[in-house]
């Protein structure tokens, strides 16, 4: 007798349930935040799990996380930085991504997915930098960053979640102080004359100052109504519009997907391999 082939949504739904019950069997052991250097498996079934998990037990974290005007806690951070180690493996080795996003339940799949691309397009895009020009300094609290977003947003009426990605991608939030190759500063990235410009007279390096700034001068090139164009006029390359968007669409779905981003660390790209110069575990 032939045995029956079982459908995709057969296979994808066994996938998931395969996944759920190594994630509850393996629930007790999620009781501490992983160590900076914590492995991450190699198996997709495993990974797909520990994704989920991890993914869990960072969002519980934040919700634990009060009042956000107050810097995230270690456990914040350690979470964050796991899951964020996990999407770094996932982008480089595109055989395990094929194999592990497809086993994660539904939204997972899909911020994962969004993830993904968005970090390849962005790798991509990015010259190398020499260790002797890494710049780094603290985020300011991920609640004052939002108030400054929701301000330039009711200012010139573009949308928060679009300023607080390109905050992302330009500084992870500040972190990064580093100019760019082409002598771009501050936060959110200007070359002097475009601040001269649209920087409504303050500081670039400022964050209140530069989230406005960015708003302005969005604004000025067609946001809202034609915000890729707009964006495009920020970085021309569609890739770097792309990325934006892609990071943009998961904040507005879901706001916990914000401050796991500004609980991520700066990773660079050096001509030696990539490199992490911020967060827990460096010396």
């Amino acid at each position: 007798m032939t045995p029956l082939r079982r459908s995709r949504k057969t296979a994808r739904a066994f996938a998931v349930a395969s996944v759920l019950t190594l994630l509850f069997a393996t629930a007790a052991f999620a009781a501490t935040p992983p160590a900076p250097s914590e492995p991450i498996p190699r198996n997709a079934t495993v990974l797909a799990a520990t994704l989920v998990r991890t993914s869990a037990d960072l969002r519980a974290a934040i919700e634990r996380w009060t009042p956000k005007t107050k810097p995230a806690p270690a456990e914040v951070a350690l979470y964050a930085l796991y899951q964020q180690r996990i999407y770094r493996l996932l982008t480089r080795d595109a055989d395990l991504a094929q194999q592990t996003v497809p086993r994660l339940p539904p939204a997972l799949r899909r911020l994962s997915s969004d993830f993904l691309r968005a970090h390849r397009e962005l790798y991509r895009l990015t010259p190398p930098i020499a260790a002797r020009a890494i710049k780094v300094g603290p985020a300011p609290p991920a609640g004052i960053l939002l108030g400054y977003y929701r301000e330039a947003e009711r200012r010139f009426r573009v949308p928060w979640n679009v300023l607080a990605a390109v905050n992302f991608v330009e500084s992870k939030f500040g972190k990064l102080r580093s100019a760019s190759a082409a002598g771009a500063q501050g936060p959110m990235q200007f070359l002097p004359a475009t601040w001269r410009r649209y920087g409504l007279g303050g500081d670039v390096h400022d964050p209140h100052d530069a989230i406005l700034g960015a708003a302005n001068y969005l604004h000025a090139s067609g946001a809202p109504s034609r915000l890729r164009h707009a964006l495009h006029a920020y970085n021309p390359s569609g890739a770097y519009v792309d990325a934006v968007l892609l990071y943009a669409r998961q904040i507005r779905a879901d706001l916990t997907t914000f401050y796991a981003l500004y609980s991520w660390q700066v990773f660079v790209k050096t001509r030696s391999g990539d490199r992490r110069v911020t967060g827990p575990g460096l010396p």
